[in-house]
């Protein structure tokens, strides 16, 4: 009887042994088919896109694990990661993947009902244009998103605007695949002596000049839009722009730019074993007509294009924008080459103070952890006129939204490099 026990003793001895060994027996024979993050109205599937909910820095761990054994630490690493980043509480589990010897990975983000965030959306520096800011509060209740900001911005457009923007979402209309949003934004507008010296003293005291408006120093808008997910990686946005600004002089009327508008992107990912690479396209479209009883009446396209390729540390990026303008149109609506993402190394104001109604611009990036280099070209011009092209090349350090660059224009002469720092989401 004692050598039964014994036995007895022995077999449960090395099953208790071998069940350690299981679980990560079973985690090698499976590899990751994908990462899907979902909250509410609204899911993210890793293998084909990004959602803007998500960091950039976060997205590449997520999407790093594609492709790679399953492994439960990390999953609950990334967890932890996205509830920290997102203020709310993540669980995780593993669904059987569409081919034999892969799973999926499904975080499931449970916001609170009400929360209430404040984000600095933009903090940039420029040694030749100065500095420029925004920061914003959204408060969340359930599906709807209420947000006011301050902004200060030198960067963007042949202006500095200066003021608030309110902005109200309802991220689910009845379905997940339907968004709207309305936007009013008041700002008071400083220009720089270089613009103000591009127009003839006639033409700056008034309100209306060909090709363009003249300068104002209030601007108003009103924006109501809708979109729509037409596929996970494609969404139409539709809407209307009404905008009322007056002139830089008290005895200035008020005038009207009233638009339609549209957007159509695409954000695709493709994920390989030792490579990712993301493509996203978009197309803008801007009309202002006197059936909305504008004072303008002008068309406004624009395009863009970006390519990025990711193999471990190393990140490759070309992006391509051009615009096209028809009519006249205000300065606010003109494009601007020669700032912290366009041309860098140039000083918009020595540039082209006034904008242009054409633009082409490409640049490529190419990135090894934080170290990063780039070459930036581009011609900005008005129709009638010859396009010059220019280049400029720079090197920097890249962490996410952040960026500290040195950027020089090459041309003849000698150089005059223009120091950037700080965060453009």
């Amino acid at each position: 009887m004692r050598y039964s026990w014994l036995g007895c003793l022995l077999v449960g001895g090395l099953l208790f042994a071998g069940t350690p060994n299981l679980g990560s027996n079973v985690n090698s024979r499976y590899k990751v088919e994908t990462v899907i993050v979902s909250g509410n109205g609204w899911s993210t599937d890793f293998a084909s896109g990004q959602d803007k909910k998500i960091s950039s820095s976060l997205t590449r761990r997520i999407s790093a694990i594609i492709g790679s054994q399953l492994n439960p630490a990390a999953i609950d690493d990334l967890a932890s990661r996205l509830g920290k980043e997102l203020h709310a509480s993540v669980s995780h589990h593993v669904v059987r993947g569409a081919s034999p010897s892969f799973v999926k990975i499904v975080f499931e983000v449970r916001e609170p009902d009400k929360r209430f965030d404040v984000s600095v959306t933009k903090s940039l520096y420029n040694s030749k244009q100065g500095s420029s800011g925004a920061v914003e509060g959204v408060a969340t209740v359930k599906q709807n998103a209420f947000t006011f900001g301050l902004v200060s911005d030198n960067d963007e457009l042949p202006d500095r605007y200066a003021g608030i923007r309110a902005r109200y979402e309802n991220k689910r209309v009845g379905t997940d695949s339907v968004h709207l949003q309305f936007e009013f934004d008041s700002f008071h507008e400083q220009w720089n002596r270089n613009t103000l010296e591009q127009l003839p003293p006639a033409v700056a005291a008034s309100a209306f000049i060909e090709p363009t408006s003249g300068v104002y120093r209030t601007r108003q808008s009103f924006e109501p839009s809708v979109t729509f997910v037409v596929a996970k990686p494609l969404t139409l946005t539709v809407g209307a722009s009404f905008e009322r600004f007056q002139g830089q002089f008290p005895a200035a009327h008020t005038e009207a730019a009233n638009a339609v508008m549209s957007t159509l992107r695409y954000q695709g990912r493709m994920e390989g074993l030792e490579t990712g690479q993301d493509l996203e396209a978009g197309y803008d479209l801007r009309a202002a007509t006197r059936v909305f009883d504008s004072d303008y009446v002008y068309v406004r396209q624009r395009w863009e294009l970006r390519y990025r390729l990711t193999h471990g540390r190393h990140t490759l990026t070309d992006d391509a924008t051009g615009g096209l303008i028809q009519g006249t149109a205000p300065l606010y609506e003109r494009y601007v080459l020669g700032n912290s993402s366009t041309l860098r190394g140039w000083n918009k104001f020595d540039l082209d103070p006034l904008g242009g109604n054409r633009m082409v611009h490409n640049s490529v990036d190419y990135r090894y952890g934080a170290f990063e280099i780039f070459y930036d070209a581009g011609a900005i011009w008005d129709s009638g006129q010859p396009a010059t092209p220019r280049h400029g090349i720079g090197v920097g350090l890249r962490d996410g939204a952040f960026a500290l660059a040195l950027a020089f224009p090459i041309r003849s002469g000698r150089a005059d490099p223009i120091f950037m720092m700080g965060m453009n989401y």
